[in-house]
């Protein structure tokens, strides 16, 4: 018997210092730290299974891998993968769930305390010596405010979305979830889509990438903001037009942001939320909520069992491929 014929085309999206090991069949594990579009092709030609964090597996270079059965996606997001191609072919798509639980809440929460308590700001004055100069064991250059007491607006009630209510209510928020613009009249889990933009303090985006979420947050959304709310997202950079942001933030509709992701990762030295970096209520951090190192063991840990799961005819955490259905 043949070994499978396993490529992982973007290791480096995973520490080096983490081990990462194939299934328990016999295989053939062929790994490439980064691969360019112009790449793809060649290098799935004669794969059997492909492993994939962010690379885009689109769909002219899929039907150049006649071999192709399975694709691993070590992450949860799917949006780089043409499903529809994968569907026609029965090719098996399964990706990473839930494993950054924590990660990713306890991020959006460093991005929120430090935002709200303006702690970059505080950092850099006390650098330039400010405190020396105020004379005092204390000065008051920028406004802090409690979490307590404010109104958290979160956009995705999935198993991230949750656990960020949780730790909020926690730290004593009122915590609304946004209904989806095309749901109709909200029951009672869900608050309308504007009027969360309208009542919200803190807004924190949780969903996918997808058809109807592209864009969602834009220069009508941020004209809704009558609270000037902070805007956190660690979900996906497209969610939000940041062009928009980047006007929204200078002219003062919201009092911050804090970004884990951007529409172009790295982004460009003249992208938009590259060009805030100046302001000290902007963090941008470089996609890096999820990464733990508790939940990039699970990453891999979910990567392999998905493989293995596949190769008993048992599939899991299928997102596309002829077995969806059942």
């Amino acid at each position: 018997m043949d070994p499978l014929r396993i490529v992982f085309l973007d290791r480096d999206s995973l520490p080096a210092t983490e081990n990462f090991t194939g299934p328990q069949a016999l295989h053939e594990l062929v790994t490439y730290p980064r691969t360019a579009p112009a790449q793809v092709a060649e290098r799935i030609r004669d794969a059997d299974v492909v492993i994939v964090n962010k690379v885009v597996l689109a769909g002219d270079a899929i039907a150049q891998a006649p071999r192709l059965r399975m694709i691993a996606v070590a992450a949860t997001g799917t949006d780089n993968i043409d499903l529809d191609a994968c569907d026609r072919r029965g090719i098996i798509v399964s990706n990473v769930r839930e494993y950054a639980v924590h990660a990713v809440p306890e991020h959006t929460f460093a991005l929120m305390l430090a935002l709200r308590r303006n702690l970059l700001a505080y950092r850099q004055s006390v650098r330039d010596g400010r405190w020396q100069a105020s004379g005092q064991f204390c000065y008051f250059d920028f406004p802090i405010h409690d979490l307590a007491g404010s109104t958290l607006g979160i956009i995705g009630r999935g198993a991230l979305g949750e656990a960020v209510a949780e730790i909020a209510r926690a730290f004593g928020m009122k915590v609304q979830f946004a209904a989806r613009r095309d749901a109709g009249e909200p029951t009672n889990d869900y608050t309308d889509f504007n009027h969360v933009l309208r009542t919200s303090d803190v807004i924190s985006l949780h969903c996918p990438l997808n058809a109807q979420t592209r864009g969602m947050i834009g220069a009508a959304e941020f004209a809704l903001m009558e609270r000037k709310p902070l805007l956190i997202n660690t979900a996906r950079g497209g969610l939000v037009d940041e062009y928009a942001l980047e006007h929204a933030l200078r002219a003062g509709q919201i009092s911050g942001a804090g970004f884990d992701v951007s529409s172009q990762e790295p982004p460009a030295p003249d992208h938009p939320l590259m060009r805030l970096l100046d302001l000290p209520n902007f963090i941008l951090t470089p996609h890096v909520a999820w990464s733990s190192s508790a939940a990039i063991r699970t990453v891999i840990r979910q990567v392999r069992d998905n493989i293995d799961a596949f190769l008993r005819d048992d599939p899991r955490n299928v997102v596309a491929g002829y077995r969806a259905a059942r």
